[in-house]
């Protein structure tokens, strides 16, 4: 038996049935006629004109056809081209996803209260339907109820010094002009706000760990350049002058899942939950509640064994659709999805609940005030300033009823036949 792994053997198996080692080597070495002489030009600025201008480098360079510029380059998106030009550069059209809808969903919360119809933009079929009965099952029983219970969009520039106690008197330098920071930060948006500076020291490298409220908007771009200016204000008045310094140091973990943001929250910190009576689980899940409470049991230490941030079901199926839908970054999921699913019994009922600690949404800036997104948000009544909080409540409502119908799916042993149904037999 060998003691090399089978897909390592796999692998390589594939390998010598396809090439040799120097058909390997060929293939794999810099080729310089296929090296292009131009990298594509385009304008600032976004426009029709700029549009047709990619097209015509794009079929000088062989790849495009006659037949793939006009569904991308359409007509109401050359129409509507100056709008995307604070969003995307070199554009060349638009994609034309499919966007769903569920509700209504009766959400009771501090910021979203009332019955909500939400866009969905997905690829894959079985979501819209599950979130939909999840949604369903969650209104029959009363609604969500939801509640924000923190926010702070982060940022964590790092410093290097000579030593150890550079960094210590560097620190001290901060805790004593922290408020002339505050205002340098601050002095760059009319809507963030400064509202933690935490040093953190690796003996001769110091990061500092600084937390903003951004009003409705997620706040990325905003806190960037807020930090940016706070950093800039250290460089010209701190005499302790670091070895060289940078805007992120990778410590607040920006679209990265981290231990950092699962306790102390990056975004909106956001709770929902419900109650379902027993008889709706039955009646709508199909399975007892006895049932569901001995999968949460096995799919909690699944979670726990597998090393997972947090522990749930598929936050990011509803969150990435939502976003897309929305106007919302989409790489944020890779944050926002981390979290925890509870159930427990009570009586005859069953108590779910969610807890997501890093929902980066807004209802201003980013991509909200593009055509199809704005559209979308304003079907979903949020669009706009005002909205952000009761934004972040909709996003984990929505998390919630996709937890309440997949749990149901595959504790009741319908996960697979659903998917066969609506995604394989059409």
């Amino acid at each position: 038996m060998s003691i090399i792994p089978s897909s390592v053997l796999r692998l390589l198996d594939r390998l010598r049935a396809s090439y040799t080692a120097e058909q390997a080597r060929s293939r794999m070495s810099h080729r310089a006629e296929l090296t292009p002489q131009r990298s594509l030009r385009s304008s600032r600025e976004t426009d029709a004109a700029s549009i047709a201008s990619l097209w015509r480098q794009l079929q000088a360079a062989g790849v495009a056809t006659e037949a793939t510029e006009p569904v991308l380059a359409d007509t109401q998106t050359l129409s509507d081209a100056a709008a995307y030009s604070a969003n995307i550069e070199a554009m060349i059209g638009t994609l034309k996803l499919p966007v769903g809808v569920i509700g209504p969903l009766v959400i009771n919360g501090l910021n979203a209260n009332g019955a909500y119809y939400l866009p969905l933009a997905t690829t894959e079929a079985a979501l819209v339907a599950s979130y939909a009965r999840g949604a369903a099952v969650a209104t029959k029983s009363g609604g969500v109820t939801t509640a924000l219970l923190n926010e702070g969009v982060l940022r964590s520039p790092g410093f290097k010094f000579a030593g150890l106690v550079d960094a210590g008197l560097f620190v001290d330098w901060v805790t004593r002009n922290v408020d002339d920071l505050q205002a340098a930060a601050e002095a760059t948006t009319r809507h963030g706000k400064l509202i933690s500076l935490e040093p953190m020291i690796d003996n001769d490298i110091v990061f500092l760990l600084c937390r903003y409220t951004t009003g409705d908007a997620a706040g990325q771009n905003m806190v960037t350049i807020a930090t940016d200016a706070l950093c800039r204000r250290i460089e010209e008045t701190c005499p302790i002058k670091p070895l060289h310094w940078f805007i992120e140091a990778n410590f607040s973990g920006d679209k990265k899942a981290s231990y950092l943001g699962l306790l102390t929250g990056r975004g909106r910190k956001v709770s929902a939950s419900v109650i379902i009576p027993g008889p709706l689980v039955e009646k709508h899940l199909h399975v007892s509640v006895d049932r569901m409470m001995a999968y949460g049991e096995m799919a909690n230490l699944g979670a726990l064994l597998s090393g997972q941030l947090g522990a749930q079901g598929h936050y990011a199926n509803g969150l990435a659709a939502f976003y897309i839908a929305t106007g919302q970054d989409a790489a944020c999921v890779s944050e926002s999805a981390v979290g925890f699913t509870r159930m427990e019994r009570r009586g005859a009922d069953l108590f779910i609940s969610v807890t997501l600690p890093n929902i980066l949404v807004g209802s201003v800036g980013g991509g909200t005030g593009l055509p199809s997104q704005s559209a979308a948000l304003s079907l979903l009544g949020l669009k706009g300033t005002g909205h952000g909080a009761a934004l972040a409540e909709v996003a984990a409502a929505l998390c919630l009823c996709g937890e309440i119908s997949i749990m149901g799916a595959i504790t009741a042993g319908h996960f697979a036949s659903a998917h066969d149904k609506l995604a394989r037999r059409r």
